[in-house]
């Protein structure tokens, strides 16, 4: 596509990763141990590319690195699950955002990645409270993720364990996150394999915007 077309995507994006809680990645710091694998899931709930809609698609990916990724010492090795129910148009533009040739964050989120294994056409769900008390996603046979809300003796009840702008945000700036902790985690795909409980999550919503850059 020779012409990027004015487009915008705003939903839930959540983690679960190798990482002690909370994930010092967040903070853009180096990880738990200096190394972290993990799932990231993204549900648009409203977006198009031009004229094409892309609200309720779910995509999914699994990743690792080792060092800090936020100081540009490490890269990421990546690889990226797309909504089976993307039409080709959907797909094409999903593929051109999330590769960041569309500009705005995922441009600048896609200059981490120093390896993308491959992508593929899966059903994903994708599921968050509205009060943030749980998030999950799952691709059947292949990943399951589930979270629930950190809290602990002084947390009022009801309430979240939240960082207002954090430093090393992965959906970009300006973002509330919400702290978890995994219920479950399996993953298996590209090249990667791993399970986690009790592990480090999180959920912030994302707003993104282009063609401009981030």
């Amino acid at each position: 596509m020779s012409t990027i077309p004015e487009w915008h995507l705003a939903g839930d994006w959540f983690d679960i990763c190798s990482c002690d809680i909370p994930c010092p990645c967040e903070f853009a710091q180096a990880p738990t141990n200096n190394a972290c694998q993990g799932l990231l899931a993204w549900h648009i709930r409203d977006g198009h590319f031009g004229p094409v809609r892309l609200d309720g698609l779910n995509l999914l990916a699994l990743g690792a690195f080792e060092g800090n990724l936020w100081t540009g010492e490490a890269k990421a090795i990546m690889g990226l699950f797309i909504d089976e129910r993307a039409d080709e148009p959907q797909r094409e533009a999903l593929q051109i955002i999330f590769s960041g040739q569309a500009g705005g964050w995922p441009a600048s989120f896609a200059a981490t990645i120093g390896e993308l294994r491959g992508i593929e056409f899966v059903p994903i769900t994708f599921e968050v409270a509205d009060d943030l008390g749980f998030w999950r996603a799952e691709i059947p046979g292949k990943v399951i993720g589930r979270a629930e809300a950190l809290t602990g003796p002084t947390t009022p009840p009801g309430q979240r364990v939240q960082t207002i702008n954090p430093p090393g945000s992965e959906v970009g700036p300006g973002q509330v996150a919400t702290w978890g902790r995994s219920v479950e985690a399996r993953t298996e795909g590209f090249g990667f394999q791993w399970t986690g409980e009790s592990r480090s999550s999180k959920h912030i919503p994302f707003d993104w915007s282009g063609p401009a850059s981030a």
